[in-house]
């Protein structure tokens, strides 16, 4: 899915124009969640991102000129979800709200979204995970409807991108029943 128009906003999948702004915005979300106590990648694998990118699993969300949020997202996790990863989902990552337009319920675009795809597609959830001691972000995210499946440590596989490996996670879930 290439884009999709809600309301006023546009999402499309970032390009390579775009890479600065992506590690600016992760840049961003490093520096305010750690101000806030709360763990935080200790660096972004660009290797992974310009995958991503080239891949075209990730996103932005436009309103004018301006990137409201990015997001990624893949069709499988194997090394996350392992053997619930049975090509029936599509699976959430790496959401950054550009913070000159946090308060904006980007995360309700996003998921938007992903469960469009999901339908289009024929799955039957939307996943993601998220910092496994962090309860605010985890009830936040239950707020949308995700259930708490369990918390996995992530290996330190190459496979994973850098951020991603070593950590403890919050393994979340929508179980979509209209497919």
């Amino acid at each position: 899915m290439k884009s999709d128009k809600v309301d006023d906003i546009k999402i499309f999948n970032t390009t390579m124009n775009d890479l600065d702004t992506v590690l600016w915005l992760f840049d961003q979300a490093m520096e305010l969640q750690g101000k806030n106590g709360y763990k935080v990648w200790e660096g972004i694998d660009i290797i992974a991102l310009q995958k991503d990118i080239d891949e075209g699993l990730q996103y932005k969300i436009v309103k004018g000129n301006d990137i409201l949020c990015i997001f990624s997202t893949q069709h499988n996790d194997p090394f996350i979800w392992r053997d619930r990863d049975q090509n029936d989902a599509i699976y959430l990552h790496r959401i950054v709200v550009n913070p000159n337009f946090k308060g904006q319920k980007q995360f309700q675009k996003v998921l938007n979204w992903a469960k469009q795809f999901a339908r289009q597609n024929n799955l039957k959830f939307v996943r993601m995970d998220t910092w496994a001691d962090n309860k605010k972000i985890i009830d936040y995210y239950k707020s949308f409807g995700f259930e708490f499946i369990e918390n996995y440590k992530t290996a330190s596989a190459t496979e994973l991108p850098i951020q991603n490996r070593n950590l403890n996670v919050a393994l979340l879930e929508m179980v979509l029943n209209d497919n």
